[in-house]
C-alpha cells in the first residue's frame, strides 16, 4: 500500500515538473499531473529504457521526457477544444 502512495506521489511530482517546465497548465490539477507523469513515465520508459535515477519505481529522466511530452500534447488538444467552443 505504502509502495502504490509513493508511486502516487512520484507520479504528481514528475507531472507537476514537467508542467512548469512547458509552462502550461496541466487540465485537472493535482490529479491531471498524476495521470500525466505515470502515462509519461510509461510511455517515456518504453521509448527510451531504464535509465538514470530510479524513484518510487519511475526511472526519472524518461519519465519526466513522456510526460513533457504527454503536456504539451495535452495542451495542443485542450487549446483546440477551447477555441471550437468560443
Amino acid at each position: 500500500m505504502f509502495s502504490f502512495l509513493w508511486s502516487l506521489i512520484i507520479g504528481g511530482i514528475i507531472g507537476w515538473l514537467a508542467g512548469l517546465i512547458m509552462g502550461r497548465d496541466i487540465p485537472g490539477g493535482v490529479i491531471g499531473n498524476i495521470i500525466a507523469g505515470f502515462i509519461g513515465a510509461w510511455l517515456g520508459q518504453a521509448i527510451l529504457g531504464s535509465w538514470g535515477p530510479i524513484v518510487g519505481g519511475f526511472a526519472v529522466l524518461p519519465a519526466l521526457i513522456g510526460a513533457l511530452a504527454i503536456v504539451f500534447i495535452a495542451s495542443l488538444i485542450f487549446r483546440s477544444m477551447k477555441k471550437s467552443t468560443d
